[in-house]
């Protein structure tokens, strides 16, 4: 019923129609009996009888027992609407003590997020664990984060692995971006422990190609597990650096140790075996070809093409060796993705079309006289585009147009 229907409907004092009796003592000590309405009193829903049940029943027990018996959030919460609503100042602050204490399931907290914020200064201690932090302390616990997500020991307890899993996963979540303001500000300590994790885990992998010849020997499950994990890890690494534009120390890290990973993968001692390493080091590698291709990572053209010629030869013998497996034996899992191919292809023909003109030369020179292996990567777009630029730039010189001592005869 409408407020003004109810209005109209009850008269103060209507003993006739009243369903509420009020007992007050008057000024002169002396009970008086007032009718009333509860329609007009107190404006209760059916979703809401339970509540104002439970807050009636209370007005009954000591202050001791109402904190002792609550059963969960979210009945507290109804008695803690109604309570307000009744202007119950014990109940109040025993629902408000009892919710700030325990803990809250999803849906409980969408509910306390939509209600207590109405319910007025007294309840808002209820949203202490939830009001935003000084960026200072999310910052110190983003470190933390990394650094433990980075730790260099070689072995782990089993749930210490569980917590470096859930390390990443939040360390990830806290740079992902929204259309708020970003939860951790990139500044020199972050990217400095950045920096040392990284490095931590160069570290380790090196040191983990380095024992391989001989943990092999012992286990080569294990070893190959070790390795593996090293190339995950920084593989996860190369995503959080993105975010915080840092690719470049990726890559020099990544470059520094090329030969070590590459004089493990292709020592024939494991040309039948390691195919999990060798296909995670394409994965890894392609990251790294990626930021260099597309102009994400600036390098100097002398490390850009020492780089490629690193990886290139490594990249044409893998990519039909493992199709080659594949296709002759179904049970072989590490076939290479396609899409992971599309990518590594294009982004080596846009850092080859970036290079110096004699560089583009030497490298499409070598591609085409491996004629067993032009088929990936296929290098045939970047060819085309160098044909039409050295044919321009000689026509430019036959012009007089640009630097005249350059010749491409």
């Amino acid at each position: 019923m409408e407020e003004s229907s109810l209005d109209q409907a009850y008269t103060f004092g209507d003993r006739n129609t009243s369903d509420v009796t009020v007992l007050l003592k008057n000024w002169e000590d002396r009970p008086e009996l007032i009718y009333c309405h509860s329609t007009i009193l107190v404006p209760c829903q059916g979703s809401q009888y339970d509540y104002y049940v439970k807050v009636l029943k209370l007005l009954y027990v000591s202050d001791d027992s109402v904190l002792e018996s609550w059963d969960s959030a979210r009945s507290a919460l109804g008695v803690l609407q109604a309570s307000v609503t009744l202007h119950c100042d014990s109940i109040i602050e025993s629902c408000i003590r009892y919710l700030e204490a325990v803990p809250w399931d999803e849906k409980e907290e969408e509910e306390i997020l939509k209600i207590v914020p109405n319910l007025g200064p007294a309840a808002i201690p209820i949203l202490a664990r939830i009001q935003p932090v000084d960026l200072n302390a999310t910052k110190n616990v983003f470190i933390s984060a990394i650094h433990f997500a980075t730790s260099i020991e070689r072995s782990f307890p089993p749930f210490v692995d569980d917590l470096k899993t859930s390390a990443k996963e939040q360390v990830e979540y806290m740079l992902l971006e929204d259309e708020d303001t970003p939860l951790v500000t990139v500044d020199e300590d972050v990217m400095s422990e950045a920096r040392t994790g990284l490095g931590n885990m160069f570290t380790i992998f090196e040191t983990e190609l380095n024992a391989t010849p001989l943990d092999f020997e012992q286990s080569p499950e294990a070893a190959e597990q070790r390795v593996l994990q090293c190339l995950v890890d920084l593989e996860w690494m190369c995503g959080v650096l993105s975010k915080m534009e840092m690719l470049r120390d990726f890559v020099i890290g990544l470059a520094k140790i090329s030969d070590k990973i590459l004089a493990v993968v292709q020592d024939e001692k494991y040309s039948s075996c390691l195919w999990a390493v060798k296909v995670k080091v394409i994965e890894v590698v392609g990251k790294a070809l990626d930021a260099i291709g597309y102009g994400s990572v600036v390098l100097p053209a002398p490390s850009r093409v020492h780089f490629l010629t690193t990886w290139l030869p490594y990249l044409r013998k893998m990519k039909p060796l493992l199709d080659w497996k594949s296709d002759s034996d179904e049970s072989f899992a590490y076939k290479l993705d396609s899409d992971l191919c599309q990518n590594i292809e294009g982004a080596i023909i846009s850092l080859i079309l970036a290079l110096p003109s004699g560089d583009q030369a030497d490298i499409l020179g070598d591609w085409m006289q491996r004629t067993e292996e032009l088929k990936f990567p296929d290098l045939s777009e970047a060819f085309e585009v160098w044909c039409y630029r050295s044919k321009t730039a000689k026509r430019r010189l036959l012009l007089g147009v640009g630097n005249p001592t350059v010749s491409l005869l």
